[in-house]
């Protein structure tokens, strides 16, 4: 016979004075609590502003036109008075700083100041002035997603480029990686050229440095078009993966001029991969089912259609673009291994920036 335990208010009941406080003190209390963490981010977030700015003055540049506005702020064409070189001057907004915008100015330039590589963009400096942080990059006149577009109809981009440009953008994005950091936005519009046929990662706004075991993550990341499938799925634990992922929808699309996997909400997305690469099963992808957003009733598609939606692509393409959209991220290619690839063999490397 199970013998009842006998309660004891004085031993038993834990914290009983915090039951029986009035609704308004604990609500002060919480008041109290949330001013002096924002209180502490401010003062943390200005001694880190104080470590990172550089040693030139607003009055150096001029601003010439605004090239374009973003969430966190706005890029406008400019000159450096100094030496009449072009930049692009990145204004960041700090009013903000309940909503997170100084942390994240913070970690991109963190990053930039260590990722030095000729396939990254170059951040020349970094200004202060009032409420405003400015960064400086170097200027370059043309994304991707703008170059594609002046192709005309029925015309593609030149074989050897699209070559080029992925080799190059693999390049970039492996530096990123061997320096544990991830990308996280890679997409045509985050992808600058120049004359000489250098393209460079740029937007580092929503990248992260990552440890060793990979730490949980928004999966609000990436434009929806180039999201692999584990953030889709609602996986808060990812890697470098997620990044090789848009690297293969970037190159599909620098092939055919069209995106890949082109949804218009999450679900249509996921969709609309399964449509083209099959539905994804425990067989072809261990824990699929175990994913948050993953829904036992998705349309089993089963007919592989890649090959049908890059045509142009050759044999040895498209087994590179097959590798890096595999979905088991533990088994989809990494940069350095798509670096080595036979795709690349007839790519003169040499032509190509190297880092010095």
């Amino acid at each position: 016979m199970c013998k009842k335990k006998r309660v004891s208010f004085d031993k038993d009941m834990i914290n009983f004075d915090w039951f029986i406080r009035t609704r308004q003190e604990r609500q002060q209390e919480s008041i109290d609590r949330h001013f002096f963490r924002q209180r502490a981010k401010a003062t943390e977030t200005t001694e880190s502003l104080e470590n990172i700015s550089g040693s030139g003055i607003m009055e150096d540049y001029a601003k010439i036109e605004k090239i374009g506005e973003g969430t966190y702020g706005v890029v406008y064409k400019g000159r450096n008075k100094k030496t009449n070189r072009l930049v692009a001057l990145k204004k960041i907004r700090l009013e903000s700083e309940e909503e997170g915008v100084p942390s994240t100015a913070i970690r991109e330039i963190s990053l930039l100041k260590e990722l030095q590589h000729p396939n990254i963009v170059c951040l020349e400096d970094v200004l202060m002035q009032e409420n405003k942080l400015y960064l400086v990059f170097e200027f370059l006149s043309m994304d991707l997603k703008r170059y594609m577009d002046t192709i005309p109809n029925g015309q593609y981009m030149d074989k050897m480029l699209v070559k080029s440009y992925t080799y190059q953008i693999c390049q970039g994005i492996l530096f990123c990686h061997q320096r544990r950091t991830l990308h996280r936005d890679l997409k045509p519009q985050n992808l600058l050229i120049d004359n000489k046929g250098v393209i460079k990662l740029a937007d580092f706004g929503l990248a992260r440095a990552f440890g060793i075991p990979v730490r949980v993550y928004t999966h609000e990341v990436v434009t929806l078009w180039y999201r692999a499938p584990e953030i889709l799925l609602g996986s808060q634990r990812y890697s470098t993966p997620v990044d090789i992922w848009s690297i293969g929808c970037i190159f599909a699309e620098m092939v055919t001029k069209r995106p890949l996997f082109h949804g218009d909400s999450e679900i249509d997305q996921l969709f609309r991969i399964f449509r083209t690469l099959t539905t994804p099963t425990e067989e072809t992808w261990p824990g699929v089912t175990s994913f948050p957003d993953y829904k036992p009733t998705f349309p089993n598609w089963k007919n592989n259609q890649l090959a049908a939606a890059v045509k142009q692509l050759d044999n040895l393409g498209l087994d590179l673009l097959q590798q890096m959209l595999i979905y088991d991220p533990a088994l989809r290619i990494s940069a350095k291994e798509t670096l080595n690839h036979p795709y690349f063999v007839d790519l003169d490397k040499s032509a190509l920036p190297s880092q010095s």
